[in-house]
């Protein structure tokens, strides 16, 4: 391994005890060793923070009224008084039950999206490793505070608030913390299906999350919360161990980036460099196109040396050692400059809307609208989340291959709407229905949110308007899903006032609205991208 490193790990050091030196004689790419175990570690630790997310949503349905649906364990002494009440948890046990779940879900949601964007501020500012670690123990914390009111019979509706909105506070180390690891490692080729499938640890998680508290929500519905506390705090302690935030921590360079520069299309004889932009300009009276082109950093040591001349100027690099970037961080109004953070940011806002409402209130959904019983609704629920999985990935895929990022999350949100319509119209029709309906929504509606949230967010963290080493990517994570959270707050708080009020249709056409909304937001952006892909059919037929 290469570099010592200003801050290696514990549990790299101890690797490097054990290694003895040995293992830098042998044939190892240590850089794509790392880069794997980067993957695995932020993978990993997103995992758990969506893990310790979950529980609320399917304990929500054993705080509720009737129990009579539930088994009943055997420590549980039942007589007529409390045969169908037995489960109930104050102050969750009057009709206003639902309004208050709600409460809790915001003041998780508003909690987070208001410390999302001074997290950001100062992940850009502190050791990650450290940033996350401590961040992930703190969330086990709060999930484990939540289930210890069962046992401690505590039943203060101001703590559950004071809980919830403590987690929601230390769950916003986690996106910008990861995505910002990545970024540090990862170049720009394929980051939309390097993120998509990476991004699918919001699902699994979600799963996980969901089928641990069924486990435990017919008996002990506290210990729903405490196993993923738990799992969420060993996790804190591995990343501490063994987190290396960027590839300079131990003597790597940066991962290989692209430089660009402008060469005339008709007069080009580079073969190692590719298209990625087009233009007409001006020169001589005649319209001439141009291409941009992107070459590899170290392929441009010759052209560097050999200057620049007007036709072929450099669009990124530093011009002497003066001009090199001095890798501060952004601030927030910059952030804001950068072109599509604000689009994309209000887009996520009405995208994260419907995802969260689904992520709060999806089990109770449906043992609301079918037969099924708490541990089969939070089960089923589970299927949106794979086809959230899928969702991500196509995104991401479809957006590397046409390289328009905007259209792919239109044309999902599109879709979204008439999917959504349909499994509220066929919900109760039976389960293979019901399974296909939502792997087609959690496709539909996850997709664009992970789209956004990941491989659109590094790219504009990276925006060669920053300059090259400008310290930006957990700036701009932090504010396009901190607007997003704000969002999920809003969503999950206006579904348990509408069902209330109006019934679960209304919820729904609530959700198909806000993908309406993000689609609209999206427009300039849409037609940017339809616009640049017109001009490239124009210079390949030329």
């Amino acid at each position: 391994m290469s570099g010592s490193g200003r801050d290696l790990p514990w549990g790299l050091q101890c690797a490097r005890c054990i290694c003895n030196g040995s293992c830098d004689h042998r044939r190892v790419n240590w850089m794509a060793w790392h880069q794997g175990s980067i993957l695995a570690l932020t993978y990993l630790a997103y995992t758990c923070y969506h893990l310790t997310r979950k529980p609320i949503s399917v304990v929500k349905n054993v705080l509720s009224l009737n129990c009579s649906s539930l088994p009943i364990p055997p420590d549980i002494i039942v007589n007529d008084t409390n045969r169908d009440t037995w489960c109930d948890w104050a102050p969750f046990d009057t009709k206003a039950a639902t309004t208050l779940l709600g409460t809790l879900d915001s003041a998780f949601l508003f909690a987070y999206a208001a410390a999302m964007f001074f997290s950001g501020f100062i992940a850009e500012r502190v050791n990650l490793r450290y940033f996350l670690s401590i961040g992930m123990l703190a969330s086990g914390i709060s999930c484990y505070l939540f289930g210890i009111a069962k046992p401690y019979n505590i039943h203060n509706l101001w703590y559950f608030i004071f809980v919830q909105a403590l987690g929601g506070i230390f769950q916003t180390s986690g996106w910008p913390g990861v995505v910002t690891v990545v970024g540090n490692w990862f170049g720009r080729g394929k980051r939309g299906l390097i993120f998509g499938i990476w991004n699918s640890h919001t699902s699994i998680g979600n799963i996980l999350g969901s089928l641990i508290a069924a486990a435990y929500v017919g008996s002990d519905w506290s210990l729903s919360f405490i196993v993923p506390g738990v799992i969420m705090g060993a996790m804190g302690f591995i990343i501490f161990l063994f987190l290396i935030p960027s590839p300079v921590d131990i003597g790597y360079g940066p991962p290989a980036t692209l430089a660009y520069r402008k060469i005339d299309v008709g007069n080009s004889s580079d073969d190692d460099t590719t298209d990625v932009g087009y233009e007409s300009r001006s020169i001589n009276d005649q319209t001439v196109p141009v291409t941009y082109r992107c070459v590899h950093r170290e392929q441009l040591a010759d052209v560097t040396a050999s200057g620049r001349s007007e036709t072929s100027p450099m669009l990124s690099g530093p011009r002497n050692s003066q001009d090199i970037p001095r890798n501060n961080a952004i601030g927030f109004i910059g952030a804001l400059k950068i072109p599509g953070v604000i689009e994309y940011s209000l887009s996520l806002f009405f995208a994260k809307l419907v995802s969260y409402t689904f992520l709060f209130w999806l089990p109770r959904y449906i043992k609301a609208r079918t037969t099924y019983n708490a541990t089969q609704s939070a089960n089923l629920s589970t299927v949106f989340d794979v086809g959230g999985i899928v969702g991500a990935i196509a995104a991401g895929v479809l957006s590397d291959y046409s390289g328009m990022s905007a259209l792919t999350c239109a044309a999902m949100l599109g879709l979204a709407f008439p999917a959504l319509y349909m499994y509220d119209y066929f919900v109760n029709t039976g389960l293979t229905v019901n399974i296909i309906l939502l792997l087609v929504g959690g496709l539909l509606v996850n997709g664009p949110y992970a789209l956004i949230t990941t491989a659109v967010s590094a790219e504009l963290g990276t925006h060669s308007s920053l300059g090259e080493n400008s310290k930006a990517l957990a700036t701009v994570t932090a504010i396009i899903d901190g607007t997003g959270s704000i969002g999920a707050a809003v969503g999950p708080l206006l579904a348990g006032l509408v069902s209330r009020w109006g019934g679960w249709h209304h919820v729904f056409y609530m959700l198909m609205c806000a993908d309406l909304l993000a689609l609209l937001l999206l427009s300039r952006l849409v037609f940017k991208d339809i616009k640049l892909f017109i001009q490239r059919r124009r210079v390949i037929q030329i």
